[in-house]
C-alpha cells in the first residue's frame, strides 16, 4: 500500500476547507459593506418638539439644535403650543421666567407668587446671560437657522392663538401640522420633546 494516498486527500480536505472559508469571508466582508452602506446613509437626523415658551426652556432645544448642526446633523425643531413664543419674533424678546414651581429657584413658592416677581427673577437670569456673555434667543436662532436647522411653527397653534405667519423670525418654516411633525421624528436617529 501506498503512503502517498493519505496524505494527498488530506491536502485536498485542506485546500477544500481553505476555500470554504475564503469563499465565506468573501460572503461576510460583502454582508459587512452592504451594512455599512445601510448605516452610513447620510448625516444622522435630530428631531426635537419644543412645547414650552419660558425664558429657561427656550435654550434646551436652541443649545441642542445648533449643537446638533455644528455636528453637521440634519435637525428639525418642531415649535408648538407656548413653544411657539420662541419663534416669534416679539415674543421672543419677551420671555419671561416663572418663579413659582421652579424647585431651583433661589427664592420659596410662597415669595415666588407675590406679584412682580416673575419680572425679579427674569431679570435675574438676563442678567446671569448677559454676565457670562451666553447667546441671546436671537443670536441662537439665528446662528441655526445659518447652519441649516429647519424650525417649523405649529399650523394649529398659530391658528389657535391667532397668529400671523408673518410674526414669525424669517426662515421658519410655518404652517406644519401634527403629521409632518410625527414623520420627521420617525425618520430621526433622535427624538426629544423638551
Amino acid at each position: 500500500m501506498s503512503t502517498d494516498t493519505p496524505s494527498t486527500s488530506a491536502d485536498a480536505a485542506t485546500e477544500t476547507d481553505t476555500a470554504a472559508l475564503e469563499s465565506r469571508i468573501e460572503e461576510l466582508e460583502s454582508e459587512l459593506a452592504d451594512l455599512e452602506n445601510e448605516i452610513d446613509d447620510g448625516p444622522q437626523k435630530m428631531s426635537i418638539i419644543a412645547t414650552k415658551g419660558t425664558l429657561d426652556m427656550a435654550y434646551p432645544p436652541l443649545i441642542l439644535a445648533s449643537t446638533a448642526a455644528a455636528f453637521g446633523w440634519e435637525v428639525t425643531v418642531f415649535h408648538t403650543f407656548w413653544g411657539l413664543d420662541i419663534l416669534h419674533e416679539e415674543r421672543s424678546k419677551n420671555l419671561k421666567l416663572s418663579s413659582v414651581g421652579n424647585p431651583n429657584m433661589p427664592v420659596p413658592n410662597a415669595v415666588g407668587a407675590l406679584p412682580g416677581m416673575d419680572r425679579v427673577t427674569t431679570r435675574m437670569m438676563e442678567k446671569q446671560i448677559a454676565d457670562n456673555d451666553t447667546a441671546t434667543i436671537e443670536e441662537l436662532l439665528e446662528t441655526s437657522l445659518d447652519m441649516g436647522v429647519e424650525f417649523q411653527a405649529c399650523q394649529m397653534t398659530i391658528d389657535l392663538m391667532d397668529y400671523d405667519e408673518g410674526d414669525f423670525y424669517d426662515g421658519v418654516t410655518t404652517g406644519v401640522g401634527a403629521a409632518t411633525a410625527l414623520q420627521d421624528m420617525a425618520d430621526a436617529d433622535i427624538q426629544l420633546l423638551v
